[in-house]
């Protein structure tokens, strides 16, 4: 059950009444105007480009903050990290907040609360798998009527009134949509909760919201066994379920035969965790489909196991699937689809899309047909030693772009400031394995050569993840923040599941003495052109860290540059690329950079209250452009701040 508790202001109802007032009707039937931030990534296409261009290279550097909220006493607890990335319309501003995923309306100029909406989901909140703010609403209009769309923790869509928080009694049973019905696999009596939720918006387009499921990380799943990850379209009207799309085939489906035996019925995930893009013009909705159980075992699933780590384009109406590319065959790298596709008109005439991965690589089609644009080779990789394991003889390596991150790890890779350190990291290798292919696979914590697990780079969480990329739609340049810290992948038996095996215990990532062995930079920035698939330009996320500056170990060391390990938050506007340092590791700063597209300069730094947490958003309203986003940590509930000229 989900109770609402809301709050009025005059000024909601004001500014709610001027919503879809006065702009062009989209192909999604929502009407924004071009200053508007209406979609997660900013349109449907997952561009992250706004044609703003108040705030230039000329007068970025007098940015100065023009509003600050924060969710402190937005409860139940305090929320300390905020992922999410707010909509904008209209001059409102609609926001998630606080562990039980409140959905918020502010005023976009001043950040003045207009209404709450808070889900009490009692016992079906305590056994989400998914808790917290999530990473943000989608909302719809058609040019009267306007909702802000949500999924709570509990897994229930709910439609509200984007005037004033109050759900559609219209909608579903009182503005509701129970997720848990029609589930498959959701029945195992062995436990008493369902393993599935979700923390990314749902996506709407053409009147229909398409809502994709995740699962508790799966590193060491409970069962070989688990709910399946459908995704489904629902009427924006009604809630009325119109589809589902069977990411695990049924027999009779396109892709049951890449499951070798059993393995399809019992096994799960394959959700759809990441957010979704589309084309409203195609009618195509585009799936970023993530690994099926377990996430780095899958002996009990031999196959190639479509649909998992594959992307789909359905179409919106139906949710019939016009084509699909499978990006890693039997993933047991957890190498997750983790981010939207990003499409875009390029001005060479190709309508393409672009899926960057964990695996440091940009994966590129043409969006109506799943052509790839450059080849994309079928090539051999290594076979593991694990007992029962299957594996993929060859896996999809694109031939352009080249890889926009490491994603190999030999002793070259290892840092050489001094002969000591070099030495040092030599000897923090003893007892591993190397990964010299993308895809070397995990080893055994008691391997029969001695050796305790396989040391990867990227690590299971990239590379890029759910950051995205974003691409300017003008020149074609794609802009990609990624990762570069080791992972390890080391098997052992869990005595308290039913499968084979799943990450061990007690095995880390070698450090000398608290360095990282790699080279850096740690955190990066890459400019593609998506023309060529050429590179333009990298640099680092970020300053080297006090912390390494003066490590004892390099005194005297002229260091480059090293940027942290993590991966930055962008947005790009009309003149600028802005980026924070984001989160996802250690030794992120409060500063958000703007930086030239063409060249990678630097060209202001901007101090925040906080580390960047969410994604940064551009708007414009009342003739004034805004720059903000959520920043948290250091233990101090998360602010959404907001910047603006003079």
């Amino acid at each position: 059950m989900v109770t609402t508790r809301h709050t009025l202001s005059s000024l909601a109802v004001t500014l709610g009444a001027l919503l879809c007032a006065s702009t062009a009707q989209s192909q999604t039937g929502t009407s924004v105007d071009e200053g508007d931030w209406p979609a997660y990534h900013g349109n449907e296409l997952s561009q992250r480009y706004s044609p703003l261009d108040q705030i230039n290279a000329d007068n970025v550097g007098s940015l100065e903050i023009a509003w600050r909220f924060s969710t402190e006493n937005f409860g139940p607890t305090t929320d300390f990290n905020n992922p999410s990335t707010p909509l904008e319309i209209d001059g409102v501003l609609y926001a998630n907040i606080a562990s039980t995923r409140n959905v918020v309306a502010l005023d976009a100029t001043n950040g003045q609360v207009l209404w709450l909406w808070r889900p009490n989901e009692g016992e079906r909140f305590d056994n989400a798998p998914r808790k917290g703010a999530g990473r943000g609403v989608a909302f719809w209009c058609d040019g009267d009527t306007a909702r802000v769309i949500d999924v709570t923790p509990g897994f229930q869509l709910v439609s509200l009134d984007a005037k004033t928080g109050v759900p559609d009694p219209n909608f579903g049973n009182n503005g509701i949509v129970d997720l848990f019905e029609g589930l498959r696999n959701a029945d195992d009596p062995r436990y008493d909760n369902i393993d599935i939720g979700i923390s990314a918006p749902p996506f709407v387009m053409n009147d229909v919201i398409v809502v994709g499921p995740a699962h508790r990380v799966g590193m060491r799943p409970r069962s070989m066994i688990n709910v399946k990850g459908d995704v489904r379209g629902y009427d924006v009207h009604t809630g009325e379920h119109l589809w589902t799309f069977h990411t695990i085939p049924e027999r009779g489906d396109v892709g049951y035969e890449s499951w070798l035996d059993g393995g399809v019925e019992f096994t799960g995930n394959a959700g759809v965790w990441a957010p979704m893009s589309g084309d409203p013009e195609l009618g195509l909705v585009y799936l970023p489909v993530e690994a099926a159980t377990g996430d780095q075992f899958g002996g009990d699933r031999p196959g190639d196991n479509l649909f998992s780590s594959s992307i789909v384009a359905v179409d919106a109406r139906t949710g019939e699937r016009r084509w699909h590319f499978q990006l890693t065959h039997h993933d047991i790298w957890d190498w997750d689809i983790p981010s939207a596709p990003v499409l875009a008109d390029l001005p060479n005439g190709n309508k393409i899309l672009m899926s960057v991965t964990k695996q440091a690589y940009v994966y590129t089609f043409d969006r109506e047909t799943g052509e790839p644009i450059w080849p994309i080779e079928e090539l051999p990789v290594p076979a593991g030693d694990i007992p029962g394991e299957w594996y993929s003889p060859t896996q999809p390596i694109p031939t352009l772009p080249a890889p926009f991150d490491r994603n190999t790890f030999t002793e070259a890779d290892l840092i050489d400031w001094t002969p000591e350190i070099r030495a040092l990291a030599l000897e923090a290798l003893e007892g591993f394995r190397l990964s010299p292919n993308v895809y070397s696979p995990p080893s055994l914590t008691d391997a029969p050569d001695g050796t305790r697990g396989t040391l990867h780079l990227p690590s299971a969480t990239g590379g890029a993840n759910w950051e995205g990329a974003a691409i300017d739609p003008e020149t074609g340049i794609l802009y990609i923040p990624s990762r570069t810290a080791l992972g390890v992948l080391s098997m052992a038996k869990d005595e308290n599941s039913d499968v084979d095996f799943s990450q061990g215990f007690g095995v880390r990532v070698p450090r000398i003495q608290g360095l990282d062995i790699v080279k850096p930079p740690y955190g990066r920035i890459t400019a593609i052109d998506m023309n060529s698939g050429d590179h333009l330009w990298m640099i680092a996320n970020a300053d080297t860290p006090e912390r390494t500056i003066n490590h004892p170990l390099l005194e005297g060391v002229d260091l480059p540059r090293t940027g942290v390990p993590t991966r930055a938050g962008v947005v790009l506007t009309k003149t600028l690329l802005f980026a924070g340092e984001g989160g996802g590791g250690p030794g992120a700063s409060p500063i958000l950079r703007a930086i030239d597209k063409q060249s990678g300069e630097i060209v202001a730094e901007i101090e925040t209250p906080n580390t960047q947490s969410g994604l940064p958003f551009t708007y414009e309203h009342d003739g004034k452009q805004y720059l903000a986003m959520f920043v948290s940590g250091g233990g101090r509930p998360a602010e959404l701040v907001a910047y603006a000229l003079p």
